[in-house]
């Protein structure tokens, strides 16, 4: 079979003005970035008016494998199957990060001939979003050592400065980097720009208002007298906010299938909530009848995350959940290796299978959401293995629909399609997992127990000093708790479906211009490295300077 790039450049795309036809949106309301990608101008958006049919489909996964399950390829394949059946539909991604892009992961706008287009465009530089978020983070960091090099009026102690340069790209060497800076020498780092407050503020904003409030709200540094220093204070608010201006227009593309699709924004799916922009979700719900959105990693983080702080803060919420499921990963979380997964091992199968159970009794029983399973075939999936899993879910009296989008795009996920319209016209009960007036602890407590399914949470002695200062003011946020994503607990080779483990805090950190507070369980990475053989070494422009070697 082609590549991924291979199908993407074969593929005729339609002009972006044509592709949103479907929505009712006219020439008039884009600002043009080349004959396929657009952004929705600002004037329109503001007149948009509630569509009160509109149906929000969330896709989340099981824990995955280090390859991922195939959630954007999910996402995808489903929007083109209901926008096949003649739909009103609109797809919700994120932006590809150009870290994991030349990283370990390489690109992320889906596979197969389930993918969003064009491929080579969206994975680099795009309509410049994510420059434009580094610009506008980098120039508040410059204001703060500006700051104190004219004079420091705000008594910031150097030692308390929190904010962190950002980079798009995986770059291990600026983790920690000491700044030398007339006699006010001090240590301080990088973040990937996916990483930092101002993509989480971007991507929870609502409004150019929301968001230059909310950027005067990242808390930068501490005084020596220990009260907190704001972007605000250093008045940084309003210059960013001017960087960001135009970035904060939702960016539309079409998928292989002409389905009207928008990215935009793309927070860390750890340290932040990882979902595409409010804005551009919400934007959607206003001209389709469906949109499909994804939320990141598994669903413990993914979906939890998607739910109590998305979905919180913008009064949002999806009608039902898709979860994605695969042979390869029930196996891996079976104990089975990764160079093994081709082979066929029910036993295997049957020991992961725990991790898929508890992710479905998870979303339907704390988040009142009805669950559909997709199951993305794999070609090194036997009869046996597929018959046993679906036989499995069946017993748990939950539906799993086979598909195959990766390699016949809508035409293979036609029958999650009809499933997940037939669902969704039964009652629900979509809830929150816990309450606004719950302490932080309990908050965190609520996740630990009911969705890790752990005994208890402990807090070092840092994370619980700090603890005891965040409840004073800010006890009425949402929790963000930032563990790895290959377990359901705090532990990545705890593979499966642990429990009674105990969940331990090791740092507590306020994203006050988010909107909430982050709990941080082991080794935090917020700036990755590129692995022995990075994806870049493939990367290429053919003698006629056509992209090559990206997947």
């Amino acid at each position: 079979m082609k590549s991924d790039l291979e199908i993407n450049q074969a593929t005729k795309l339609k002009s972006i003005n044509e592709i949103v036809k479907s929505l009712h949106i006219k020439e008039d309301d884009l600002d043009f970035y080349g004959a396929y990608q657009a952004k929705l101008k600002a004037s329109f958006i503001s007149h948009l008016k509630e569509n009160q049919i509109s149906k929000l489909i969330l896709v989340t996964a099981m824990s995955p494998t280090p390859a991922g399950e195939g959630k954007t390829t999910t996402t995808i394949g489903l929007a083109d199957a209901l926008f096949s059946l003649g739909k009103k539909v609109a797809v919700c991604i994120r932006e590809p990060s150009l870290g994991p892009v030349f990283g370990m992961k390489g690109g992320a706008t889906g596979g197969g001939y389930a993918q969003v287009a064009p491929m080579d465009k969206i994975n680099l530089h795009f309509t410049g979003d994510f420059h434009a978020i580094t610009s506008a983070n980098n120039l508040l960091a410059a204001l703060i050592d500006n700051h104190i090099h004219h004079g420091n009026l705000l008594n910031i102690d150097i030692d308390q400065i929190s904010f962190r340069r950002c980079l798009d790209m995986n770059d291990r060497a600026l983790r920690n980097i000491d700044l030398k800076l007339d006699h006010n020498d001090r240590n301080t780092g990088f973040d990937i720009t996916v990483a930092s407050e101002v993509m989480a503020i971007f991507c929870l904003a609502e409004s150019l208002d929301d968001l230059q409030h909310r950027l005067g709200e990242i808390e930068v540094a501490k005084r020596k007298d220990a009260t907190s220093v704001y972007a605000k204070d250093l008045k940084a608010e309003g210059a960013m906010t001017a960087l960001l201006k135009d970035a904060f227009q939702p960016n539309v593309v079409q998928t292989l299938n002409g389905t009207p699709a928008f990215i935009h924004g793309g927070p860390f799916a750890n340290i932040a909530h990882g979902c595409n922009s409010v804005v551009a979700t919400k934007t959607a719900l206003k001209l389709a009848d469906y949109v499909i959105t994804e939320a990141g990693f598994g669903a413990d983080l993914g979906a939890e995350k998607f739910i109590d702080i998305k979905c919180r803060q913008s009064g949002i919420k999806p009608d039902i959940i898709i979860l994605v499921a695969t042979i390869r990963a029930l196996k891996f979380h079976g104990g089975i290796t990764v160079s093994e997964l081709n082979q066929e091992n029910l036993k295997a199968l049957e020991v992961g299978f725990n991790n898929l159970k508890r992710h479905i009794e998870n979303c339907s029983e704390h988040f009142g959401l009805d669950v559909i399973v997709a199951i993305n075939r794999f070609n090194s999936d036997t009869d046996n293995e597929m018959i046993w899993l679906q036989n499995s879910i069946d017993n748990m009296g939950f539906q799993s629909v086979l598909c195959s989008h990766w390699a016949d795009g809508a035409k293979g996920a036609q029958n999650l399609a009809e499933s997940v319209l037939d669902q969704l016209n039964k009652p629900k009960t979509f809830k929150f997992l816990y309450e606004d007036s719950l302490s932080l602890k309990e908050k965190i407590t609520a996740i630990a127990l009911k969705i890790y399914r752990a005994k208890e949470v402990q807090f070092s002695d840092s994370a619980l000093k700090k603890l005891v200062s965040l409840e004073k003011n800010y006890a009425n946020l949402p929790v963000c708790i930032a563990k790895t994503p290959y377990s359901f607990s705090s532990d990545p080779k705890a593979y499966g479906a642990p429990e009674n483990h105990t969940l331990m805090i090791r740092e507590l950190r306020l994203a006050r211009g988010a909107g909430f507070v982050m709990a941080i369980c082991g080794d935090l990475m917020t700036m990755p490295g590129l692995p022995k053989i990075p994806a870049s070494e493939k990367i290429k422009l053919s003698a006629q300077g056509f992209l090559e070697g990206l997947n």
